[in-house]
């Protein structure tokens, strides 16, 4: 079997350990520890975050998308697929590295989606660029940690409480898409989601085609 081998690491701001980027031939992924957070074969789910919330978007004019996390550059790719020429993406990224592996090693996968006219970088925390934002965003695409509980950085718990949903709900603007990303099923969001005036539906996803494991994916839709 061809053996790992470790090109990189990052460490989290705000206490959330290290990250390290590993590659097996044509294979990649970002661990935390001993736990795997993206692998480049298992794509489907983070494809599909996109492709679920541009579907609710068609027939907008100059969509913006905002999007939580660049992770290896699945969604971003899909959004910019799925959005026409008028569209835009603001991608937030907490740990810089991780963008410079997406422009280095990872650059095969995410293809040149970073170069994109439409696509804008913020190198900060996700969290920030909601809570400062009013009525911005046509769909806000959340693919931090590993769903609504902090697995990595507690810090991204903020995001999915009573107050960040209603924050989210303030950056969107009427009958916009917050769309979240979670490696499973977690009913008390859901109801959190419900009990905060958001429209819900909750999607599984495969990792990988028609197989590999089954991710959620909600699909929230603010008042408008």
């Amino acid at each position: 079997m061809i053996p790992w081998v470790h090109l990189g690491s990052a460490t989290m701001p705000g206490g959330g350990g290290e990250l390290r980027l590993m590659q097996r031939g044509a294979e990649y992924s970002i661990m935390a520890g001993p736990i795997e957070l993206m692998n480049s074969r298992l794509a489907g789910s983070e494809t599909a975050l996109a492709t679920l919330t541009c579907e609710r978007l068609k027939g907008r004019k100059n969509p913006h998308l905002l999007i939580g996390g660049l992770g290896m550059g699945f969604t971003l790719r899909a959004a910019l697929g799925a959005l026409g020429s008028d569209g835009k993406v603001t991608v937030a990224e907490l740990v810089p590295e991780l963008i410079g592996w997406v422009r280095g090693p990872l650059a095969g996968v995410a293809g040149a989606s970073l170069d994109d006219p439409r696509v804008t970088l913020v190198t900060g925390d996700v969290g920030t660029s909601i809570r400062t934002a009013r009525a911005a965003y046509d769909a806000i695409l959340l693919d931090v940690d590993n769903g609504p509980e902090g697995l990595t950085r507690k810090a991204n718990d903020r995001l999915y409480d009573s107050e960040g949903l209603g924050a989210a709900k303030r950056a969107l603007r009427p009958g916009g898409v917050l769309a979240v990303w979670s490696s499973s099923p977690n009913p008390a969001f859901t109801r959190r989601l419900r009990n905060g005036g958001y429209e819900v539906k909750e999607v599984k996803a495969r990792a990988h085609g028609d197989r590999g494991a089954r991710h959620i994916i909600w699909i929230a839709l603010s008042p408008g």
